[in-house]
Protein backbone atom coordinates (compact mmCIF):
# COMPACT_ATOMS: atom_id res chain seq x y z
CA UNK A 1 0.00 0.00 0.00
CA UNK A 2 1.72 3.50 -0.84
CA UNK A 3 0.59 5.87 1.81
CA UNK A 4 -0.80 9.46 0.66
CA UNK A 5 -0.49 12.33 2.47
CA UNK A 6 -2.92 15.53 0.68
CA UNK A 7 -2.02 19.04 0.70
CA UNK A 8 -5.21 21.31 0.59
CA UNK A 9 -8.67 20.29 1.27
CA UNK A 10 -10.80 22.74 -0.42
CA UNK A 11 -12.78 22.58 -3.25
CA UNK A 12 -10.56 19.77 -5.30
CA UNK A 13 -8.90 17.98 -1.88
CA UNK A 14 -11.82 16.40 -0.83
CA UNK A 15 -12.29 14.29 -3.94
CA UNK A 16 -8.64 13.05 -3.96
CA UNK A 17 -9.17 12.12 -0.45
CA UNK A 18 -12.41 9.54 -1.44
CA UNK A 19 -10.83 8.40 -4.25
CA UNK A 20 -7.69 7.27 -2.65
CA UNK A 21 -9.36 5.84 0.59
CA UNK A 22 -11.58 3.67 -1.91
CA UNK A 23 -8.48 2.38 -3.90
CA UNK A 24 -7.03 -0.69 -3.11
CA UNK A 25 -3.76 0.22 -4.02
CA UNK A 26 -3.17 3.80 -1.73
CA UNK A 27 -3.78 4.44 2.12
CA UNK A 28 -4.87 8.30 3.12
CA UNK A 29 -2.74 9.18 6.46
CA UNK A 30 -2.52 12.43 6.06
CA UNK A 31 -4.48 15.87 4.99
CA UNK A 32 -3.02 19.26 5.54
CA UNK A 33 -4.66 22.88 5.38
CA UNK A 34 -4.33 26.22 7.03
CA UNK A 35 -8.33 26.17 7.72
CA UNK A 36 -9.57 24.84 11.03
CA UNK A 37 -12.50 24.32 9.10
CA UNK A 38 -11.12 22.70 6.24
CA UNK A 39 -9.71 20.33 8.66
CA UNK A 40 -12.60 19.89 10.71
CA UNK A 41 -14.52 18.50 7.77
CA UNK A 42 -11.31 16.60 6.95
CA UNK A 43 -11.12 14.89 10.44
CA UNK A 44 -15.24 14.16 10.98
CA UNK A 45 -14.92 12.18 7.24
CA UNK A 46 -11.66 10.39 8.25
CA UNK A 47 -11.20 10.17 11.85
CA UNK A 48 -7.90 8.05 11.43
CA UNK A 49 -6.03 10.21 9.41
CA UNK A 50 -3.41 12.80 10.92
CA UNK A 51 -4.20 15.99 10.37
CA UNK A 52 -1.85 19.22 9.84
CA UNK A 53 -2.38 23.00 9.35
CA UNK A 54 1.09 23.46 8.17
CA UNK A 55 1.52 21.33 5.02
CA UNK A 56 5.33 21.32 6.22
CA UNK A 57 4.82 19.16 8.76
CA UNK A 58 3.05 16.29 6.44
CA UNK A 59 6.01 16.77 3.93
CA UNK A 60 8.48 15.72 6.59
CA UNK A 61 6.36 13.17 7.68
CA UNK A 62 8.57 9.45 6.72
CA UNK A 63 5.49 7.58 6.91
CA UNK A 64 4.56 9.23 3.97
CA UNK A 65 5.64 7.91 0.49
CA UNK A 66 3.43 10.28 -2.05
CA UNK A 67 1.93 13.81 -1.93
CA UNK A 68 -0.83 14.92 -3.88
CA UNK A 69 -1.04 18.91 -4.02
CA UNK A 70 -4.38 20.41 -4.15
CA UNK A 71 -3.80 23.97 -3.31
CA UNK A 72 -4.05 27.34 -5.44
CA UNK A 73 -1.37 27.43 -8.36
CA UNK A 74 0.23 29.92 -7.02
CA UNK A 75 1.82 27.34 -4.31
CA UNK A 76 2.34 24.29 -6.22
CA UNK A 77 5.33 24.95 -6.94
CA UNK A 78 6.74 25.25 -3.26
CA UNK A 79 4.77 22.61 -1.53
CA UNK A 80 5.96 20.41 -5.01
CA UNK A 81 9.55 20.97 -4.85
CA UNK A 82 9.80 20.53 -1.06
CA UNK A 83 7.98 17.11 -1.38
CA UNK A 84 10.57 16.08 -3.95
CA UNK A 85 13.34 17.26 -2.02
CA UNK A 86 11.87 14.77 1.08
CA UNK A 87 11.79 12.25 -1.19
CA UNK A 88 8.03 11.78 -1.72
CA UNK A 89 6.34 10.85 -5.13
CA UNK A 90 4.02 13.81 -6.24
CA UNK A 91 0.97 14.25 -7.97
CA UNK A 92 -0.69 18.12 -8.36
CA UNK A 93 -3.68 19.56 -9.73
CA UNK A 94 -3.95 21.08 -12.76
CA UNK A 95 -2.03 23.11 -14.30
CA UNK A 96 1.16 22.15 -12.82
CA UNK A 97 2.69 25.50 -12.45
CA UNK A 98 2.38 29.21 -13.07
CA UNK A 99 5.49 29.02 -14.96
CA UNK A 100 7.07 26.61 -17.98
CA UNK A 101 10.25 27.47 -15.97
CA UNK A 102 9.29 26.24 -12.64
CA UNK A 103 7.94 23.00 -14.18
CA UNK A 104 11.05 22.43 -15.26
CA UNK A 105 12.84 22.81 -12.00
CA UNK A 106 10.04 20.36 -11.19
CA UNK A 107 10.59 17.68 -14.18
CA UNK A 108 14.79 17.59 -12.96
CA UNK A 109 14.16 17.20 -9.22
CA UNK A 110 12.20 14.14 -9.90
CA UNK A 111 14.06 12.95 -12.85
CA UNK A 112 17.42 13.05 -10.49
CA UNK A 113 15.96 11.74 -7.50
CA UNK A 114 14.39 8.91 -9.76
CA UNK A 115 10.61 9.51 -8.36
CA UNK A 116 7.26 9.99 -10.25
CA UNK A 117 5.99 13.45 -10.93
CA UNK A 118 2.35 13.33 -12.22
CA UNK A 119 -0.22 15.87 -13.05
CA UNK A 120 -3.70 15.61 -12.66
CA UNK A 121 -5.55 16.51 -15.84
CA UNK A 122 -8.45 14.12 -15.41
CA UNK A 123 -9.89 14.12 -18.34
CA UNK A 124 -7.26 12.03 -19.98
CA UNK A 125 -8.63 8.88 -18.17
CA UNK A 126 -11.85 9.40 -18.85
CA UNK A 127 -13.56 6.75 -20.90
CA UNK A 128 -15.10 8.76 -23.08
CA UNK A 129 -11.46 10.76 -24.01
CA UNK A 130 -9.55 7.20 -24.01
CA UNK A 131 -12.37 5.86 -26.88
CA UNK A 132 -11.90 9.40 -28.80
CA UNK A 133 -7.76 8.61 -28.47
CA UNK A 134 -8.41 5.30 -29.91
CA UNK A 135 -10.58 6.31 -32.70
CA UNK A 136 -7.80 9.13 -33.74
CA UNK A 137 -4.99 7.04 -33.46
CA UNK A 138 -6.55 3.81 -35.14
CA UNK A 139 -7.32 6.18 -38.12
CA UNK A 140 -11.00 5.34 -37.34
CA UNK A 141 -11.71 8.77 -37.78
CA UNK A 142 -9.16 9.43 -40.77
CA UNK A 143 -7.15 12.60 -40.94
CA UNK A 144 -8.53 14.99 -38.14
CA UNK A 145 -9.44 18.16 -39.45
CA UNK A 146 -10.35 20.39 -36.39
CA UNK A 147 -11.29 20.04 -32.74
CA UNK A 148 -13.66 22.40 -31.70
CA UNK A 149 -14.72 22.46 -27.94
CA UNK A 150 -17.10 24.59 -25.65
CA UNK A 151 -16.69 24.77 -22.19
CA UNK A 152 -18.84 27.35 -20.38
CA UNK A 153 -20.90 27.51 -17.24
CA UNK A 154 -21.71 30.14 -14.69
CA UNK A 155 -19.00 30.37 -12.26
CA UNK A 156 -16.91 29.16 -10.34
CA UNK A 157 -14.53 32.46 -9.97
CA UNK A 158 -11.25 31.95 -9.45
CA UNK A 159 -8.54 34.34 -7.28
CA UNK A 160 -5.62 33.21 -8.71
CA UNK A 161 -5.84 32.05 -12.23
CA UNK A 162 -8.50 33.53 -15.32
CA UNK A 163 -10.56 31.26 -17.26
CA UNK A 164 -8.14 30.38 -19.34
CA UNK A 165 -5.96 28.48 -16.91
CA UNK A 166 -8.93 27.06 -15.24
CA UNK A 167 -10.89 25.69 -18.32
CA UNK A 168 -8.88 25.56 -21.44
CA UNK A 169 -6.28 23.71 -19.55
CA UNK A 170 -8.89 20.51 -19.56
CA UNK A 171 -8.93 20.77 -23.47
CA UNK A 172 -5.05 21.83 -23.99
CA UNK A 173 -4.53 18.57 -22.14
CA UNK A 174 -7.12 16.28 -23.84
CA UNK A 175 -5.30 17.94 -27.42
CA UNK A 176 -1.72 16.63 -26.14
CA UNK A 177 -2.90 13.56 -25.66
CA UNK A 178 -5.42 12.13 -28.16
CA UNK A 179 -3.52 14.31 -31.76
CA UNK A 180 0.21 12.72 -32.18
CA UNK A 181 0.87 16.55 -33.78
CA UNK A 182 3.51 19.61 -32.42
CA UNK A 183 1.12 22.77 -32.02
CA UNK A 184 3.01 25.56 -34.22
CA UNK A 185 1.56 28.46 -32.83
CA UNK A 186 -1.81 29.70 -30.33
CA UNK A 187 -3.67 32.55 -30.37
CA UNK A 188 -6.30 34.03 -27.82
CA UNK A 189 -8.65 36.91 -26.91
CA UNK A 190 -10.93 37.65 -23.72
CA UNK A 191 -12.02 39.85 -21.60
CA UNK A 192 -13.20 40.28 -17.75
CA UNK A 193 -15.90 41.88 -16.72
CA UNK A 194 -15.78 42.17 -13.21
CA UNK A 195 -12.61 45.29 -11.65
CA UNK A 196 -10.47 43.46 -9.97
CA UNK A 197 -10.91 40.33 -11.63
CA UNK A 198 -9.34 37.61 -14.11
CA UNK A 199 -10.37 37.20 -17.26
CA UNK A 200 -14.26 35.04 -17.44
CA UNK A 201 -14.38 34.41 -21.12
CA UNK A 202 -11.90 33.61 -23.72
CA UNK A 203 -11.53 32.23 -27.16
CA UNK A 204 -8.57 30.03 -28.11
CA UNK A 205 -7.37 28.83 -31.70
CA UNK A 206 -4.21 26.11 -31.56
CA UNK A 207 -2.58 25.59 -35.03
CA UNK A 208 -1.01 22.30 -35.98
CA UNK A 209 0.62 20.92 -39.13
CA UNK A 210 -1.03 19.92 -41.80
CA UNK A 211 -3.55 22.48 -41.57
CA UNK A 212 -5.21 20.87 -38.33
CA UNK A 213 -7.00 23.23 -35.85
CA UNK A 214 -8.02 23.42 -32.71
CA UNK A 215 -11.28 26.68 -31.13
CA UNK A 216 -11.00 26.39 -27.54
CA UNK A 217 -14.49 28.65 -26.31
CA UNK A 218 -14.46 29.46 -22.47
CA UNK A 219 -16.65 31.05 -20.34
CA UNK A 220 -17.59 31.41 -16.34
CA UNK A 221 -20.84 33.57 -17.33
CA UNK A 222 -23.09 31.40 -19.20
CA UNK A 223 -26.49 30.79 -18.37
CA UNK A 224 -26.75 27.07 -18.76
CA UNK A 225 -23.52 24.21 -18.20
CA UNK A 226 -22.08 23.21 -21.60
CA UNK A 227 -19.35 20.84 -22.57
CA UNK A 228 -19.51 19.90 -25.95
CA UNK A 229 -16.51 18.79 -28.61
CA UNK A 230 -16.77 18.42 -32.14
CA UNK A 231 -13.84 16.51 -33.49
CA UNK A 232 -13.66 16.86 -37.91
CA UNK A 233 -12.36 13.76 -39.51
CA UNK A 234 -11.85 12.47 -42.96
CA UNK A 235 -13.88 9.14 -42.59
CA UNK A 236 -15.98 10.42 -39.69
CA UNK A 237 -17.07 13.16 -37.10
CA UNK A 238 -16.98 12.98 -33.15
CA UNK A 239 -19.39 14.26 -30.85
CA UNK A 240 -18.27 14.38 -27.51
CA UNK A 241 -20.85 15.23 -24.98
CA UNK A 242 -19.54 15.24 -21.36
CA UNK A 243 -22.50 16.31 -19.52
CA UNK A 244 -24.91 13.20 -21.31
CA UNK A 245 -25.21 10.73 -18.85
CA UNK A 246 -25.07 8.03 -20.99
CA UNK A 247 -24.12 8.43 -24.60
CA UNK A 248 -20.96 10.60 -24.24
CA UNK A 249 -19.20 10.10 -27.45
CA UNK A 250 -21.33 9.72 -30.65
CA UNK A 251 -19.36 9.12 -34.20
CA UNK A 252 -20.99 9.85 -37.37
CA UNK A 253 -20.27 8.60 -40.60
CA UNK A 254 -20.88 11.83 -41.98
CA UNK A 255 -18.30 14.20 -43.68
CA UNK A 256 -17.66 15.66 -47.49
CA UNK A 257 -15.79 15.12 -50.61
CA UNK A 258 -14.51 17.44 -53.36
CA UNK A 259 -13.90 16.15 -56.60
CA UNK A 260 -12.52 16.79 -59.96
CA UNK A 261 -9.57 17.33 -62.22
CA UNK A 262 -10.24 20.84 -63.21
CA UNK A 263 -8.24 23.84 -62.17
CA UNK A 264 -11.00 25.91 -61.88
CA UNK A 265 -12.51 26.00 -58.39
CA UNK A 266 -15.73 26.69 -60.12
CA UNK A 267 -16.00 23.21 -61.47
CA UNK A 268 -15.02 21.33 -58.62
CA UNK A 269 -17.33 18.94 -57.43
CA UNK A 270 -18.78 18.76 -53.80
CA UNK A 271 -20.24 16.00 -52.21
CA UNK A 272 -21.81 15.18 -49.28
CA UNK A 273 -22.15 11.98 -47.19
CA UNK A 274 -24.15 11.03 -44.90
CA UNK A 275 -24.22 7.48 -42.73
CA UNK A 276 -25.35 6.22 -39.63
CA UNK A 277 -24.56 7.23 -36.12
CA UNK A 278 -23.24 4.85 -33.73
CA UNK A 279 -21.76 5.52 -29.58
CA UNK A 280 -19.52 3.42 -28.50
CA UNK A 281 -19.57 1.37 -25.35
CA UNK A 282 -17.22 2.99 -22.97
CA UNK A 283 -16.01 2.22 -19.69
CA UNK A 284 -17.72 4.77 -16.61
CA UNK A 285 -15.62 3.80 -13.92
CA UNK A 286 -14.48 7.07 -12.07
CA UNK A 287 -11.79 8.51 -14.06
CA UNK A 288 -10.56 10.29 -10.50
CA UNK A 289 -9.93 6.90 -9.29
CA UNK A 290 -8.57 5.34 -12.45
CA UNK A 291 -5.86 8.17 -12.65
CA UNK A 292 -5.14 7.16 -8.97
CA UNK A 293 -4.01 3.22 -9.36
CA UNK A 294 -2.22 4.33 -12.37
CA UNK A 295 -0.16 6.84 -10.22
CA UNK A 296 0.42 3.89 -7.95
CA UNK A 297 1.16 1.80 -11.22
CA UNK A 298 3.86 4.35 -11.83
CA UNK A 299 5.33 4.68 -8.34
CA UNK A 300 5.82 0.76 -8.21
CA UNK A 301 7.22 0.49 -11.68
CA UNK A 302 8.99 3.10 -12.39
CA UNK A 303 7.39 4.26 -15.48
CA UNK A 304 6.15 7.74 -16.56
CA UNK A 305 2.20 7.94 -16.46
CA UNK A 306 0.74 9.57 -19.17
CA UNK A 307 0.29 12.72 -17.61
CA UNK A 308 3.39 13.48 -16.22
CA UNK A 309 5.42 16.32 -15.43
CA UNK A 310 6.92 17.04 -19.31
CA UNK A 311 3.06 16.75 -20.45
CA UNK A 312 2.03 19.19 -17.38
CA UNK A 313 4.69 21.21 -19.05
CA UNK A 314 3.88 21.50 -22.52
CA UNK A 315 0.37 22.44 -21.29
CA UNK A 316 1.59 25.03 -19.33
CA UNK A 317 3.64 26.46 -22.07
CA UNK A 318 0.71 26.82 -24.20
CA UNK A 319 -1.44 28.55 -20.90
CA UNK A 320 1.42 31.13 -21.27
CA UNK A 321 1.65 31.90 -24.93
CA UNK A 322 -2.22 32.17 -24.70
CA UNK A 323 -2.18 34.91 -22.50
CA UNK A 324 1.05 36.29 -24.16
CA UNK A 325 -1.52 36.47 -27.16
CA UNK A 326 -4.28 37.95 -25.14
CA UNK A 327 -1.99 40.97 -24.47
CA UNK A 328 -1.74 41.50 -27.78
CA UNK A 329 -5.01 41.65 -28.67
CA UNK A 330 -5.22 37.93 -30.43
CA UNK A 331 -1.50 37.93 -32.37
CA UNK A 332 -0.47 34.47 -33.14
CA UNK A 333 2.47 33.12 -31.17
CA UNK A 334 4.84 30.82 -32.38
CA UNK A 335 5.27 27.70 -30.08
CA UNK A 336 7.99 26.66 -32.21
CA UNK A 337 10.68 27.65 -30.53
CA UNK A 338 9.58 25.93 -27.62
CA UNK A 339 9.41 22.82 -29.33
CA UNK A 340 12.83 23.00 -30.33
CA UNK A 341 13.60 24.08 -26.92
CA UNK A 342 12.12 20.52 -25.38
Amino acid sequence: MISIGIVGYGYWGPNLARCTSESERCQLVAIADQSPAALGRAGKRYPAVQLHQDWRDLVADPAIDAVMVATPVSSHFEIAINALRAGKHVFIEKPITPSAFEARLLIEEAAKRNLTLMVDHTFVYTGAVEKIHELVTTDAIGDVFYYDSTRVNLGLFQRDVNVIWDLAVHDLAILDHILDLTPVAISASGTGHFSGRPENMAHLTVFYPRGVVAQINVNWLAPVKVRQTLIGGSKKMIVYNDLDPIEKVKVYDRGVTVGGGSDDITELMVSYRTGDMWSPHLSFREALIVEIEHFADSIETGTAPMTDGHSGLRVVEMLEAAMRSLRQNGSPIDLMPLARAS
